[in-house]
């Protein structure tokens, strides 16, 4: 065992400590924490307007009275995540990041089509179709940004810039020194739509969507692909490393995505959600994996060590962990525990989620719980109370309650035995 964990450490903890720095995913997550406010506003309302105990004719009414708080912040995801994507790749070449940033979402806009098809068959032009701002226009979002702001900063580190006196007001300098980069940026993406529409007679959002967008997302919330998902993140943490942090910036966009796509399902009935909606999302993730204590869901290992286990030590901690842990916050018995580099505890930490969430899985695909509303509940609420909010039934709070049970019989044998070993 010792052999095994020094090879893990040599050959594969370097290349997850560069995985866990690299740029590219620290501006995704710092893109999506930027819109995590207003996120949270939309999933409020979102989880007021489809309460279960009021009726289907009284949720129509407040969809059509407060409808707006979500398409004015869930529904139109992707535009937030674009002008976080090009702030923060600014911020971190050391060029002015709110320029860079509404350079991003207007190369985003230039690729998106301003017509819409109804039902009947007819376009309507001079428009913007909702779905293309969130879920749909997520993938198109997030490349467009990526590639607009490294032309941005290209050119501003060529120095492609015009360059003010000293006493002209900063404000205005900084508006002439964006000029010739945003000009060669926005022209850039104005050429590739031009090409795409006029030679291709289709547009970026439709292509990348069903070329990439759809698989992806369809592999990366499938089962095999959460049950890879939580492997690394017990893994990386397994080493000290946050493999929330990493492995989240890589799956975001696709739980983003078939969060945003619930949302909508849920604004237009229960049926549709039932029907079309996603199993894994952002808040289905956030619920049913962290919020039942944080990473490796350890609430319930936290209770058995505070009022089961004999050696004083652990009882302490688990005592000092129990406060922030009610609230998903488990680094107090990740490194107290210790869970870091413990071999003794190696086979439940990584175990026990994913029996968890392959539980929790078949427990939405065969109708047992309500699909997650697209709601997305804070990381940090406490379990049974999360359960309800992202699913709107008493059964989430169930699910949440069986899981952790049988996380707890899964962790109980290896805690008893390093217990019986080290009893003071």
């Amino acid at each position: 065992m010792n052999k095994f964990m020094d090879f893990l450490a040599e050959k594969i903890m370097p290349v997850a400590a560069k995985l866990g720095q690299n740029v590219y995913l620290t501006t995704l997550r710092d893109a999506f924490m930027l819109s995590f406010p207003l996120t949270m506003f939309g999933s409020l309302v979102v989880v007021i307007n489809n309460l279960p105990f009021f009726s289907s004719s009284t949720q129509s009414t407040l969809g059509n009275l407060f409808g707006s708080g979500q398409n004015a912040t869930m529904a139109i995801m992707s535009v937030f995540v674009t002008i976080g994507i090009g702030y923060y790749w600014a911020i971190q070449h050391e060029v002015d990041g709110i320029f860079c940033g509404i350079i991003s979402l207007a190369s985003f806009l230039i690729l998106t089509p301003f017509f819409l098809t109804t039902e009947m068959g007819e376009e309507v032009s001079n428009v913007l179709a909702l779905d293309r701002l969130g879920a749909k226009g997520m993938f198109l979002g997030i490349i467009v940004a990526f590639i607009s702001a490294k032309l941005y900063v290209w050119f501003n580190k060529k120095g492609y810039i015009i360059k003010m006196p000293d006493g002209v007001p900063p404000a205005v300098s900084r508006s002439f020194s964006a000029l010739i980069p945003a000009i060669a940026t926005l022209a850039f993406f104005l050429i590739l739509n031009a090409v795409v529409v006029g030679v291709l007679s289709t547009n970026l959002h439709d292509v990348i969507y069903n070329v990439i967008q759809k698989p992806l997302t369809g592999l990366g919330t499938s089962l095999p692909g959460t049950v890879i998902a939580i492997f690394f993140v017990q893994f990386l943490w397994f080493f000290g490393l946050h493999g929330q942090v990493i492995v989240n910036s890589v799956f975001e966009p696709f739980w983003q995505a078939n969060m945003l796509d619930n949302a909508n399902l849920t604004a237009q009935s229960a049926t549709e959600l039932a029907e079309n909606g996603h199993i894994v999302t952002k808040s289905f993730m956030d619920t049913f994996t962290v919020g039942l204590g944080g990473s490796g869901s350890t609430l319930i290992v936290v209770l058995m060590m505070a009022f089961i286990m004999k050696n004083k030590q652990y009882r302490d901690v688990g005592r000092l962990a129990l406060a922030p842990g009610i609230f998903n916050v488990n680094e107090p018995v990740i490194f107290g525990l210790p869970i870091v580099m413990n071999a003794a505890i190696f086979i439940p930490w990584l175990i026990a989620p994913l029996v968890s969430v392959v539980l929790a899985y078949f427990s939405f695909s065969t109708g047992l719980v309500p699909l997650t509303t697209g709601a997305q509940v804070p990381w940090t609420v406490p379990v049974v109370i999360s359960g309800f909010l992202a699913t709107n039934s008493i059964m989430g709070s169930l699910l949440q309650i069986v899981q952790m049970a049988v996380i707890g019989l899964l962790w109980f044998p290896f805690l008893k035995l390093v217990d019986k070993s080290e009893v003071l």
